[in-house]
């Protein structure tokens, strides 16, 4: 797959899911890759922490790879960067909030210096043959988040990145409907859109509105105030700066990537007047309320600042008459464990707040109202949604052909399409897939390590040990032990029955292969006809 003298478009990750999102174009021999994300391990990935995306196809192509230019610094645009771009070999382009964040992840993972990160102004044009890119500032949940005008021989695309409409943004920018209607005048072929809020009827909300709904919460609360977002939402950590000042609040910061972020957002100029924290131990004399914690963790990551609170593991405590309030929204995937932690709080009788219950969180991204803002100031020849699962990327390709454009493209991860020349197609597939970190390790999200440990987690493993001597005869019976085998009480009758059948499938004369085989299978269908489970067997076999 190497593109000729056409415009390809074919995302890694992004389309089809939330979060991990790559996007290349492909013009004339050569690729550009936009972001490079991941995502947060669920019941899918047990024990994992970090989902990446599988980049193999433009690894494998890192010769024709122009650059990285990055949107904007949220985790599922630049959280994958420390773990696969030194194996890119190519230059990352990025505003200095967001080459900030990075130079922060490469310092932790001992990479600085070995990945070139290039800041840029935020409305650069980069000359990276045979594309053109230009920053185009709009508004979002972070400083410094960016649109991509990419000029191409054979059209132009407006990469949306992730948006939406704030005249009043605490800090970083406004979406301006001249610019944007600029690029319209001069014909775009394909818009690239971010999907997330495609049912949202309501537009998204104006940041500074979250000043008073967080103000009013936090004045009523009558103990101690606990405040998450996402640490990256710099004019989030300046409204609640603001907030803790106006209630007489000192403020205490829980997480390393919210004093990270702090501190890369002072350095480029943001958050100059962001109070002084307070260290632990003098926030735990301070009278109750007199103290705010802006931590991490509303996600339900257990081991996140919030969740150690939540479970009394932490310098900082909680308890009865204290308020958490949850200032950001709940990405798909995450509700189960932001409820364990919301249900832990709640026994230690914490006052949970949601934006259910108070305007404490706006959105982000763009509603209905907005993309059609959007499609009337690009007005596309050829609408791709993207930042989606299927349902979103469908529902605003539908959305967009009502209001206008005339045809959308509905993708997901590895297909092709063909923007150019000619009437926009899908050409095929690529393979795509996704990696895990486990631990310092990165593996296949779907190899032998992570489909072991499934099977584990479902059907528990038995351990099976098998002494023969010189001859291939049986030496006393076989050892078993189950591991998280549902038999409980009946567990030394079922080690009977299991070691059994194991000395039974010993033959005479047979392979060291075939016996664990035969082994193996015995004692699964042991465990089976116990348990209607059918656990992972593994057998060891000991020769004299």
């Amino acid at each position: 797959m190497t593109p000729g003298d056409e415009l390809l478009f074919l995302a890694l990750g992004g389309s089809g899911e939330i979060g991990t999102n790559v996007n290349l174009y492909g013009c004339r021999g050569k690729w550009l890759m936009v972001d490079c994300g991941l995502t947060f391990g669920d019941h899918d990935y047990p024990g994992i922490d970090l989902v990446l995306p599988d980049l193999d196809f433009i690894e494998r192509r890192r010769r024709d790879l122009v650059g990285l230019v990055l949107t904007h610094g949220h985790e599922d645009h630049i959280g994958a960067i420390p773990y696969l771009a030194a194996d890119l070999k190519v230059p990352i382009y990025a505003t200095a909030f967001t080459a900030g964040l990075v130079a922060g992840k490469l310092e932790e993972e001992g990479l600085t210096g070995q990945v070139q990160v290039r800041i840029v102004e935020q409305t650069a044009e980069l000359d990276l043959a045979p594309f053109r890119v230009t920053y185009v500032p709009v508004a979002h949940s972070i400083a410094e988040a960016n649109a991509l005008l990419i000029e191409t021989p054979h059209g132009r695309v407006f990469h949306t990145g992730d948006w939406k409409i704030d005249d009043t943004p605490v800090l970083g920018n406004t979406t301006s409907p001249e610019r944007l209607t600029a690029i319209g005048d001069e014909g775009v072929l394909a818009l690239v859109c971010d999907s997330t809020n495609a049912f949202n009827e309501q537009v998204s909300g104006s940041e500074a509105d979250v000043y008073d709904g967080l103000l009013k919460t936090v004045a009523d609360a009558p103990g101690r105030v606990l405040v998450t977002t996402f640490a990256s939402n710099a004019g989030r950590l300046d409204t609640i700066g603001r907030v803790a000042e106006a209630t007489g609040r000192r403020i205490a910061l829980a997480g390393r990537s919210v004093e990270r972020n702090i501190k890369v957002a002072k350095a480029t100029g943001y958050l100059r007047d962001f109070p002084e924290p307070v260290r632990y131990d003098e926030a735990m004399r301070l009278p109750r309320s007199e103290l705010l914690i802006l931590a991490t963790g509303g996600q339900g990551e257990p081991r996140a600042a919030l969740g150690r609170i939540a479970a009394g593991n932490h310098e900082l405590k909680l308890g009865n008459g204290d308020t958490v309030i949850f200032s950001s929204r709940q990405i798909p995937g995450n509700e189960n464990a932001v409820g364990a932690i919301m249900n832990q709080l709640s026994k230690l009788g914490v006052v949970t707040v949601t934006d259910r219950q108070a305007h404490v969180h706006v959105s982000g991204h763009p509603g209905r109202p907005e993309l059609k803002k959007m499609y009337d100031w690009i007005r596309p020849e050829v609408l791709i949604p993207v930042h989606g699962e299927p349902r979103h990327l469908r529902e605003q390709a539908r959305f967009g052909e009502a209001n206008g454009i005339p045809r959308a493209i509905v993708q997901e991860n590895g297909e092709v399409i063909r923007l150019g020349p000619g009437e926009p197609r899908k050409l095929g597939e690529e393979r795509v897939g996704k990696l895990v970190l486990d631990g310092d390790v990165i593996l296949p999200a779907d190899g032998t390590t992570i489909n072991e440990r499934r099977r584990m987690a479902f059907g528990g493993v038995i351990a099976v040990s098998i002494a023969l001597d010189r001859r291939g005869a049986l030496i006393g019976e076989p050892l078993v032990r189950p591991l998280g085998v549902p038999v409980e009480e009946d567990r030394a009758d079922f080690i009977r029955d299991a070691a059994d059948m194991a000395a039974r499938a010993v033959g005479p004369r047979m392979d060291e292969e075939k016996l664990r085989e035969a082994v193996r299978l015995a004692v699964r269908r042991c465990a089976t006809a116990w348990t209607g489970k059918k656990p992972l067997v593994e057998v060891m076999v000991l020769r004299s």
